[in-house]
């Protein structure tokens, strides 16, 4: 580790090895080096279907071709509206081998995102998983203007034959969708079987099967073709656009080339000394791929040959009993749940008494571990002790086999880490952000200390501004914001330095810890951006409230403290015919009741994740003088999250239902606040997206 200039970084000859690289050539090396038979698995209701990861390097290049058969040209945008799975895998490295740049878009965003996001990529193609998510998103197709042709990647049996035979046997217009590409008339009954009408595409976007699509490719098919693909690609080419909240909630466009993230993906692993190449290393992947912390991973699982399973946030603990995977990467949220479960069943009740104490023993043996310091002897022989009766309970949770456990997109609870640790679950917390192509920092096996997140990958250079702020500089580091040169110049310096908007310091031992945010964005604990600024002004729309701050970061979602104006409150308690006491009014059901509507109005326009699950009102103003406003009247978040910190406790205690209230009619004169949130303001149907 060289100490230059208060700049944190590995030596320069640690660096050179992972540069000049391209995506393809990961899946290659894994192919060449450790072919494996069984490299991809999709779970499905029939069970696990298996790729090799030759296979799929054959159906990423005839798809590759097949895109280019349809007149793109390099550099255009295909946009993938995808499950985290082998289908997405494929979309994502065939029009990586075409020499295009894709776009991921999140599954949960609102429709009018997903709209905007095609339109300002200036996207020609939209690869979509199936047709139920197609019906949701072809209404507002047209408002895409680049959008020429869509690809549906899993269709049903026959579904070709079908889409002929439409065209000799026309149905009614309103159940129609123009195919150009064909000259047909595609009927909803073809494209689904549910009940509702099929989706209403703008004319002029061409409807395709991923299959076909790839068929149109085989005739091209050739060594030379393949190879003159590999050639035409070059490391700094720009390789995706990955679409991110700024403080405003407008989304902007991450641009990362091939190198970016072939150098980060490549540095990250050579941090886990233990890690094999070959099918031995099993990986359980369950976070969503549109995310740069996934999908950096899974690039280093392809060139590492490992086996991959995909699951779901909502199986993957079935898989990992099923599976046994010796690598896992997860978000602090399932952490923090299995956490909760260890402490709940330590402390309830059993009719085995030996059991339950012999669970709260180990509980606060664990309790008493801290990574990265010495055990005392007498500390060392009782955790051993404690390993079979019940820490290798703990491990069986993980599968049993469980090498290495990552965590990131949020910050990690240090306890939890302490926990995990001392029942031999090796957590590695990691630091990074889109903009560095996911890694900056990470612990390593042999110097991991909870509360931080480790030390620099190879290539990144890491150092602490005066006011406390994280800047990163290194091969990983994005060029830039699309279409944004403003954005990029205020967060890019001359120097090269990307300013995280995180705040932080290095410890004696050089590992870097996160201490704040200097940005006006957080993290919840499942690693989604949240915006606060926005929510907070529409709430403030409102003449109920005179300030509001949101908050939820590093937790599971997003609360508000509102500040009530106490005049309009005064003023709404009369026109319902109250005449009680300030605090009675806030505790009022049909008062409560008022606020929770204002909260919902204000969570329309927003992806479900990121929507206010719970308020509570504090009778007090927020002022400058109490060091709570700035002198132009921002909030002081810090100090807020401080004075106020068991009103924030509160909102998360014992939660069952968001924003749920007592069951009490409210009065005839009562008003509600807004209208139902409009289909176009919300997310996809998760039903379909999980």
């Amino acid at each position: 580790m060289l100490w230059l200039k208060k700049i944190r970084r590995v030596s320069e000859s640690a660096e050179t090895g992972f540069l000049g690289r391209t995506l393809p050539e990961l899946l290659d090396e894994g192919c060449d080096l450790t072919p494996n038979p069984e490299a991809f698995h999709q779970w499905t209701t029939l069970g696990w279907q298996t790729l090799s990861n030759q296979m799929m390097r054959s159906a990423a290049e005839d798809l590759a071709l097949g895109l280019l058969h349809l007149g793109l040209d390099r550099g255009d945008r295909v946009a993938l509206l995808m499950h985290s799975d082998t289908q997405f895998c494929i979309a994502d490295m065939g029009s990586l081998l075409a020499g295009l740049v894709n776009v991921p878009i999140d599954l949960t965003q609102t429709l009018e995102n997903i709209i905007a996001t095609l339109q300002h990529s200036e996207a020609k193609v939209l690869i979509i998983s199936n047709l139920d998510l197609l019906n949701q998103v072809a209404p507002f197709l047209g408002q895409a203007s680049h959008l020429q042709h869509a690809i549906v990647a899993q269709v049903p049996d026959r579904w070709g034959q079908k889409r002929s035979q439409s065209a000799t046997h026309p149905l009614e217009e309103s159940h129609l969708i123009p195919s150009p590409s064909a000259c047909l008339l595609l009927s909803a009954v073809h494209l689904q079987e549910s009940e509702q009408n099929g989706p209403y595409c703008t004319e002029g976007i061409k409807i395709w099967s991923l299959e076909e699509i790839q068929r149109q490719g085989q005739p091209h098919l050739s060594d030379e073709c393949l190879q003159q693909l590999r050639r035409d690609i070059r490391p700094q080419d720009l390789a995706t656009l990955i679409y991110i909240p700024e403080s405003d909630g407008h989304l902007q466009a991450v641009m990362l080339t091939h190198e970016n993230i072939t150098a980060n993906a490549l540095a990250a692993f050579d941090t886990l000394q233990n890690l094999k190449r070959g099918a031995k290393e099993v990986v359980l992947s369950f976070l969503p791929l549109n995310h740069i912390f996934a999908r950096t991973l899974l690039y280093g699982h392809m060139a590492y040959g490992h086996s991959i399973y995909f699951s779901t946030a909502t199986r993957m603990m079935k898989h990992v009993q099923e599976i046994s995977p010796t690598i896992l990467a997860t978000v602090p949220l399932l952490l923090e749940k299995i956490y909760s479960k260890l402490l709940e069943s330590a402390h309830k009740p059993t009719r085995f008494r030996y059991q339950q104490w012999l669970q709260r023993w180990g509980l606060q043996l664990a309790q008493r571990y801290e990574l990265g310091k010495p055990l005392g002897l007498w500390y060392g022989i009782l955790l051993k002790l404690a390993d079979p009766l019940i820490f290798s309970r703990w491990r069986s949770l993980f599968g049993g086999r469980l090498k290495y456990l990552l965590s990131g997109g949020a910050a990690l609870n240090g306890n939890i880490a302490n926990l995990f640790g001392a029942a031999s679950i090796q957590v590695l917390q990691g630091y990074g952000l889109t903009q560095t192509s996911a890694v900056v920092c990470v612990n390593r096996e042999r110097l991991n200390y909870a509360g931080t997140v480790g030390l620099p990958i190879a290539g990144a250079q890491v150092k602490i501004a005066p006011d406390g702020e994280i800047l990163v500089r290194g091969p990983s580091v994005t060029p830039g914001y699309y279409k944004n040169s403003e954005l990029t110049r205020t967060s890019i310096d001359s120097q090269g330095w990307f300013h995280t908007g995180d705040l932080g310091v290095f410890t004696t031992a050089g590992c870097l810890k996160v201490t704040g945010l200097k940005k006006d964005l957080f993290k919840l604990a499942t690693g989604k951006y949240i915006a606060p600024i926005p929510i907070e002004k529409r709430l403030k729309r409102s003449p109920l409230v005179d300030q509001a701050v949101v908050v939820g970061a590093d937790r599971k979602f997003c609360g508000v403290l509102i500040f009530p104006n106490l005049l309009g409150l005064r003023h709404e308690a009369q026109n319902l015919g109250l005449a009680e006491t300030m605090e009675s009014l806030l505790h009022h059901p049909w008062i409560l009741e008022r606020y929770r509507a204002i909260v919902e109005a204000a969570s329309c326009h927003l992806p479900y994740w990121s929507a206010v699950k719970q308020f509570r009102l504090i009778p007090t103003a927020l002022t400058v003088e109490k060091g709570l406003l700035t002198p132009i009247g921002h909030l002081q978040r810090a100090a807020i999250q401080e004075q106020f910190a068991k009103d924030i406790e509160a909102l998360y205690g014992n939660v069952s239902k968001p924003l749920d209230q007592p069951n009490i009619p409210p009065p005839p004169s009562l008003y509600l606040e807004g209208e139902t949130c409009p289909t176009f303001a919300q997310s996809l149907n998760p039903k379909f997206t999980t």
